[in-house]
């Protein structure tokens, strides 16, 4: 479905990716090159797509194909999407799935390309923003409230722990064929972390 030598690529420009990452360091580094969703709280997965999007290309275009509303992070022969993935949630409970793609982009994209991969980078996350620093140092860096955060404060709902910091021990390369879909869910499906190939990420 894909070539030995995107493997190579990707494997190669993957093991560089860095291994410690910090929340405050990786949103201004971000900002600072004008990344469009260095305001996101979630920051994890978005600071993996930013550092994809500046290593993987010229061999992988950005962003991939778009079917409806939903786009794809990357294009290499198939669609690609980037997603990091905590190992634990904060309360230390071991977390086996990752919400992929939408449903319907993703069987339209197998359809038309027999293929969609996933870079999932896999690590541990510190959530120690007991006394909310962090978020409070995020707010005032964007100066002003998410809809997000405006809708939890009108919900009444409690602040979740945020991720200060992350460290990424593996990348996993999963590529996603029409067999593999029936063994899937539907909308928003999980994949299973132990299907796919783990590739190193070196210090």
């Amino acid at each position: 479905m894909i070539s030995k030598e995107l493997i190579e690529q990707l494997g190669k420009k993957l093991a560089d990716m860095p291994a410690q990452w910090d929340g405050r360091s990786a949103i201004l580094e971000m900002r600072d090159a004008d990344y469009p969703h260095w305001r996101q709280m979630e920051w994890i997965g978005f600071y993996f797509q930013f550092l994809c999007s500046t290593r993987l290309p010229p061999f992988m275009t950005m962003p991939g194909p778009k079917y409806g509303r939903a786009d794809f992070d990357g294009f290499a022969e198939i669609p690609w999407d980037f997603k990091a993935h905590p190992n634990k949630n904060a309360h230390g409970k071991e977390s086996t799935s990752v919400i992929a793609n939408d449903w319907s982009a993703t069987v339209h994209a197998v359809k038309e390309f027999g293929g969609v991969g996933v870079v999932l980078a896999g690590g541990d996350a510190l959530y120690n923003d007991e006394d909310r620093s962090f978020q409070m140092w995020h707010n005032k860096l964007k100066g002003r409230l998410s809809m997000y955060e405006k809708q939890r404060k009108l919900r009444k709902a409690p602040s979740r722990l945020k991720k200060t910091e992350f460290r990424l021990d593996t990348i996993d390369v999963i590529v996603l064929d029409s067999a593999m879909l029936c063994t899937l869910g539907s909308f928003q499906t999980s994949v299973k972390r132990q299907e796919s190939t783990g590739l190193p990420v070196e210090e």
